[in-house]
């Protein structure tokens, strides 16, 4: 593509980061294949003691190059009852809120996070907003005080959330040190290092 660019720089300690670049994007960097080993899916559970924990969101310290198009993800709402509760989305994500419920919606966050108020709307509209910035943002509806759902912008490519068994993948990750998060609902966020190596798993674990 004209105008862009990749370097790899070689680190004291070894580790190889490549970076990206050019036609007015930012640039970003991340760790790349050593040996040109491929990418690898990255599995793990996450717990409360010995108990599985859902819903919890696990991600790396790691940039993207950026991609073509928008990135696009559903927070639906039906039953009322928002669904997915917890969304992990990378930054400049747009999320999109439909009304598949049979009553009207008024979809807002007001606290950390992104801010915003969709105002109401009915059954079968679709609202959106882009999650430009990292942070959790809470999401609640102003007519029913009893739906609530959580999305955590990450400033990475790589991120999962925990499913009911606890269990998550980290998609196509490079070989490499990274250092992870994980959060989850009412939890604080844990931080720490994984070496993906190609017979690594994670286990996260909350006291």
């Amino acid at each position: 593509m004209k105008g862009s660019w990749t370097r790899l720089l070689t680190l004291a300690a070894g580790s190889v980061l490549l970076l990206a670049g050019g036609n007015g994007f930012p640039s970003f960097a991340f760790p790349a294949a050593a040996g040109g080993l491929a990418a690898l899916d990255l599995a793990g559970t996450t717990r409360v003691g010995e108990r599985p924990e859902p819903n919890a969101v696990v991600w790396l310290e790691a940039g993207t190059p950026p991609r073509p198009g928008t990135r696009k993800a559903v927070l639906d709402q039906r039953n009322l009852t928002f669904s997915p509760h917890v969304l992990a989305v990378s930054i400049g994500t747009v999320v999109e809120f439909p009304n598949r419920d049979r009553v009207f919606h008024n979809v807002f966050s007001f606290r950390d996070g992104k801010r915003f108020d969709l105002g109401m709307y009915p059954v079968g509209a679709v609202k959106r907003v882009t999650f430009g910035e990292p942070g959790l943002s809470r999401i609640f509806c102003n007519i029913h005080p009893n739906m609530a759902a959580y999305v955590m912008a990450v400033d990475s490519g790589f991120s999962a959330v925990s499913d009911s068994s606890g269990r998550f993948v980290l998609a196509a990750v490079p070989p490499g040190t990274y250092t992870y998060h994980a959060w989850r609902p009412g939890g604080e966020t844990l931080t720490g290092s994984i070496s993906v190596d190609g017979d690594k798993s994670m286990e996260i674990r909350w006291p």
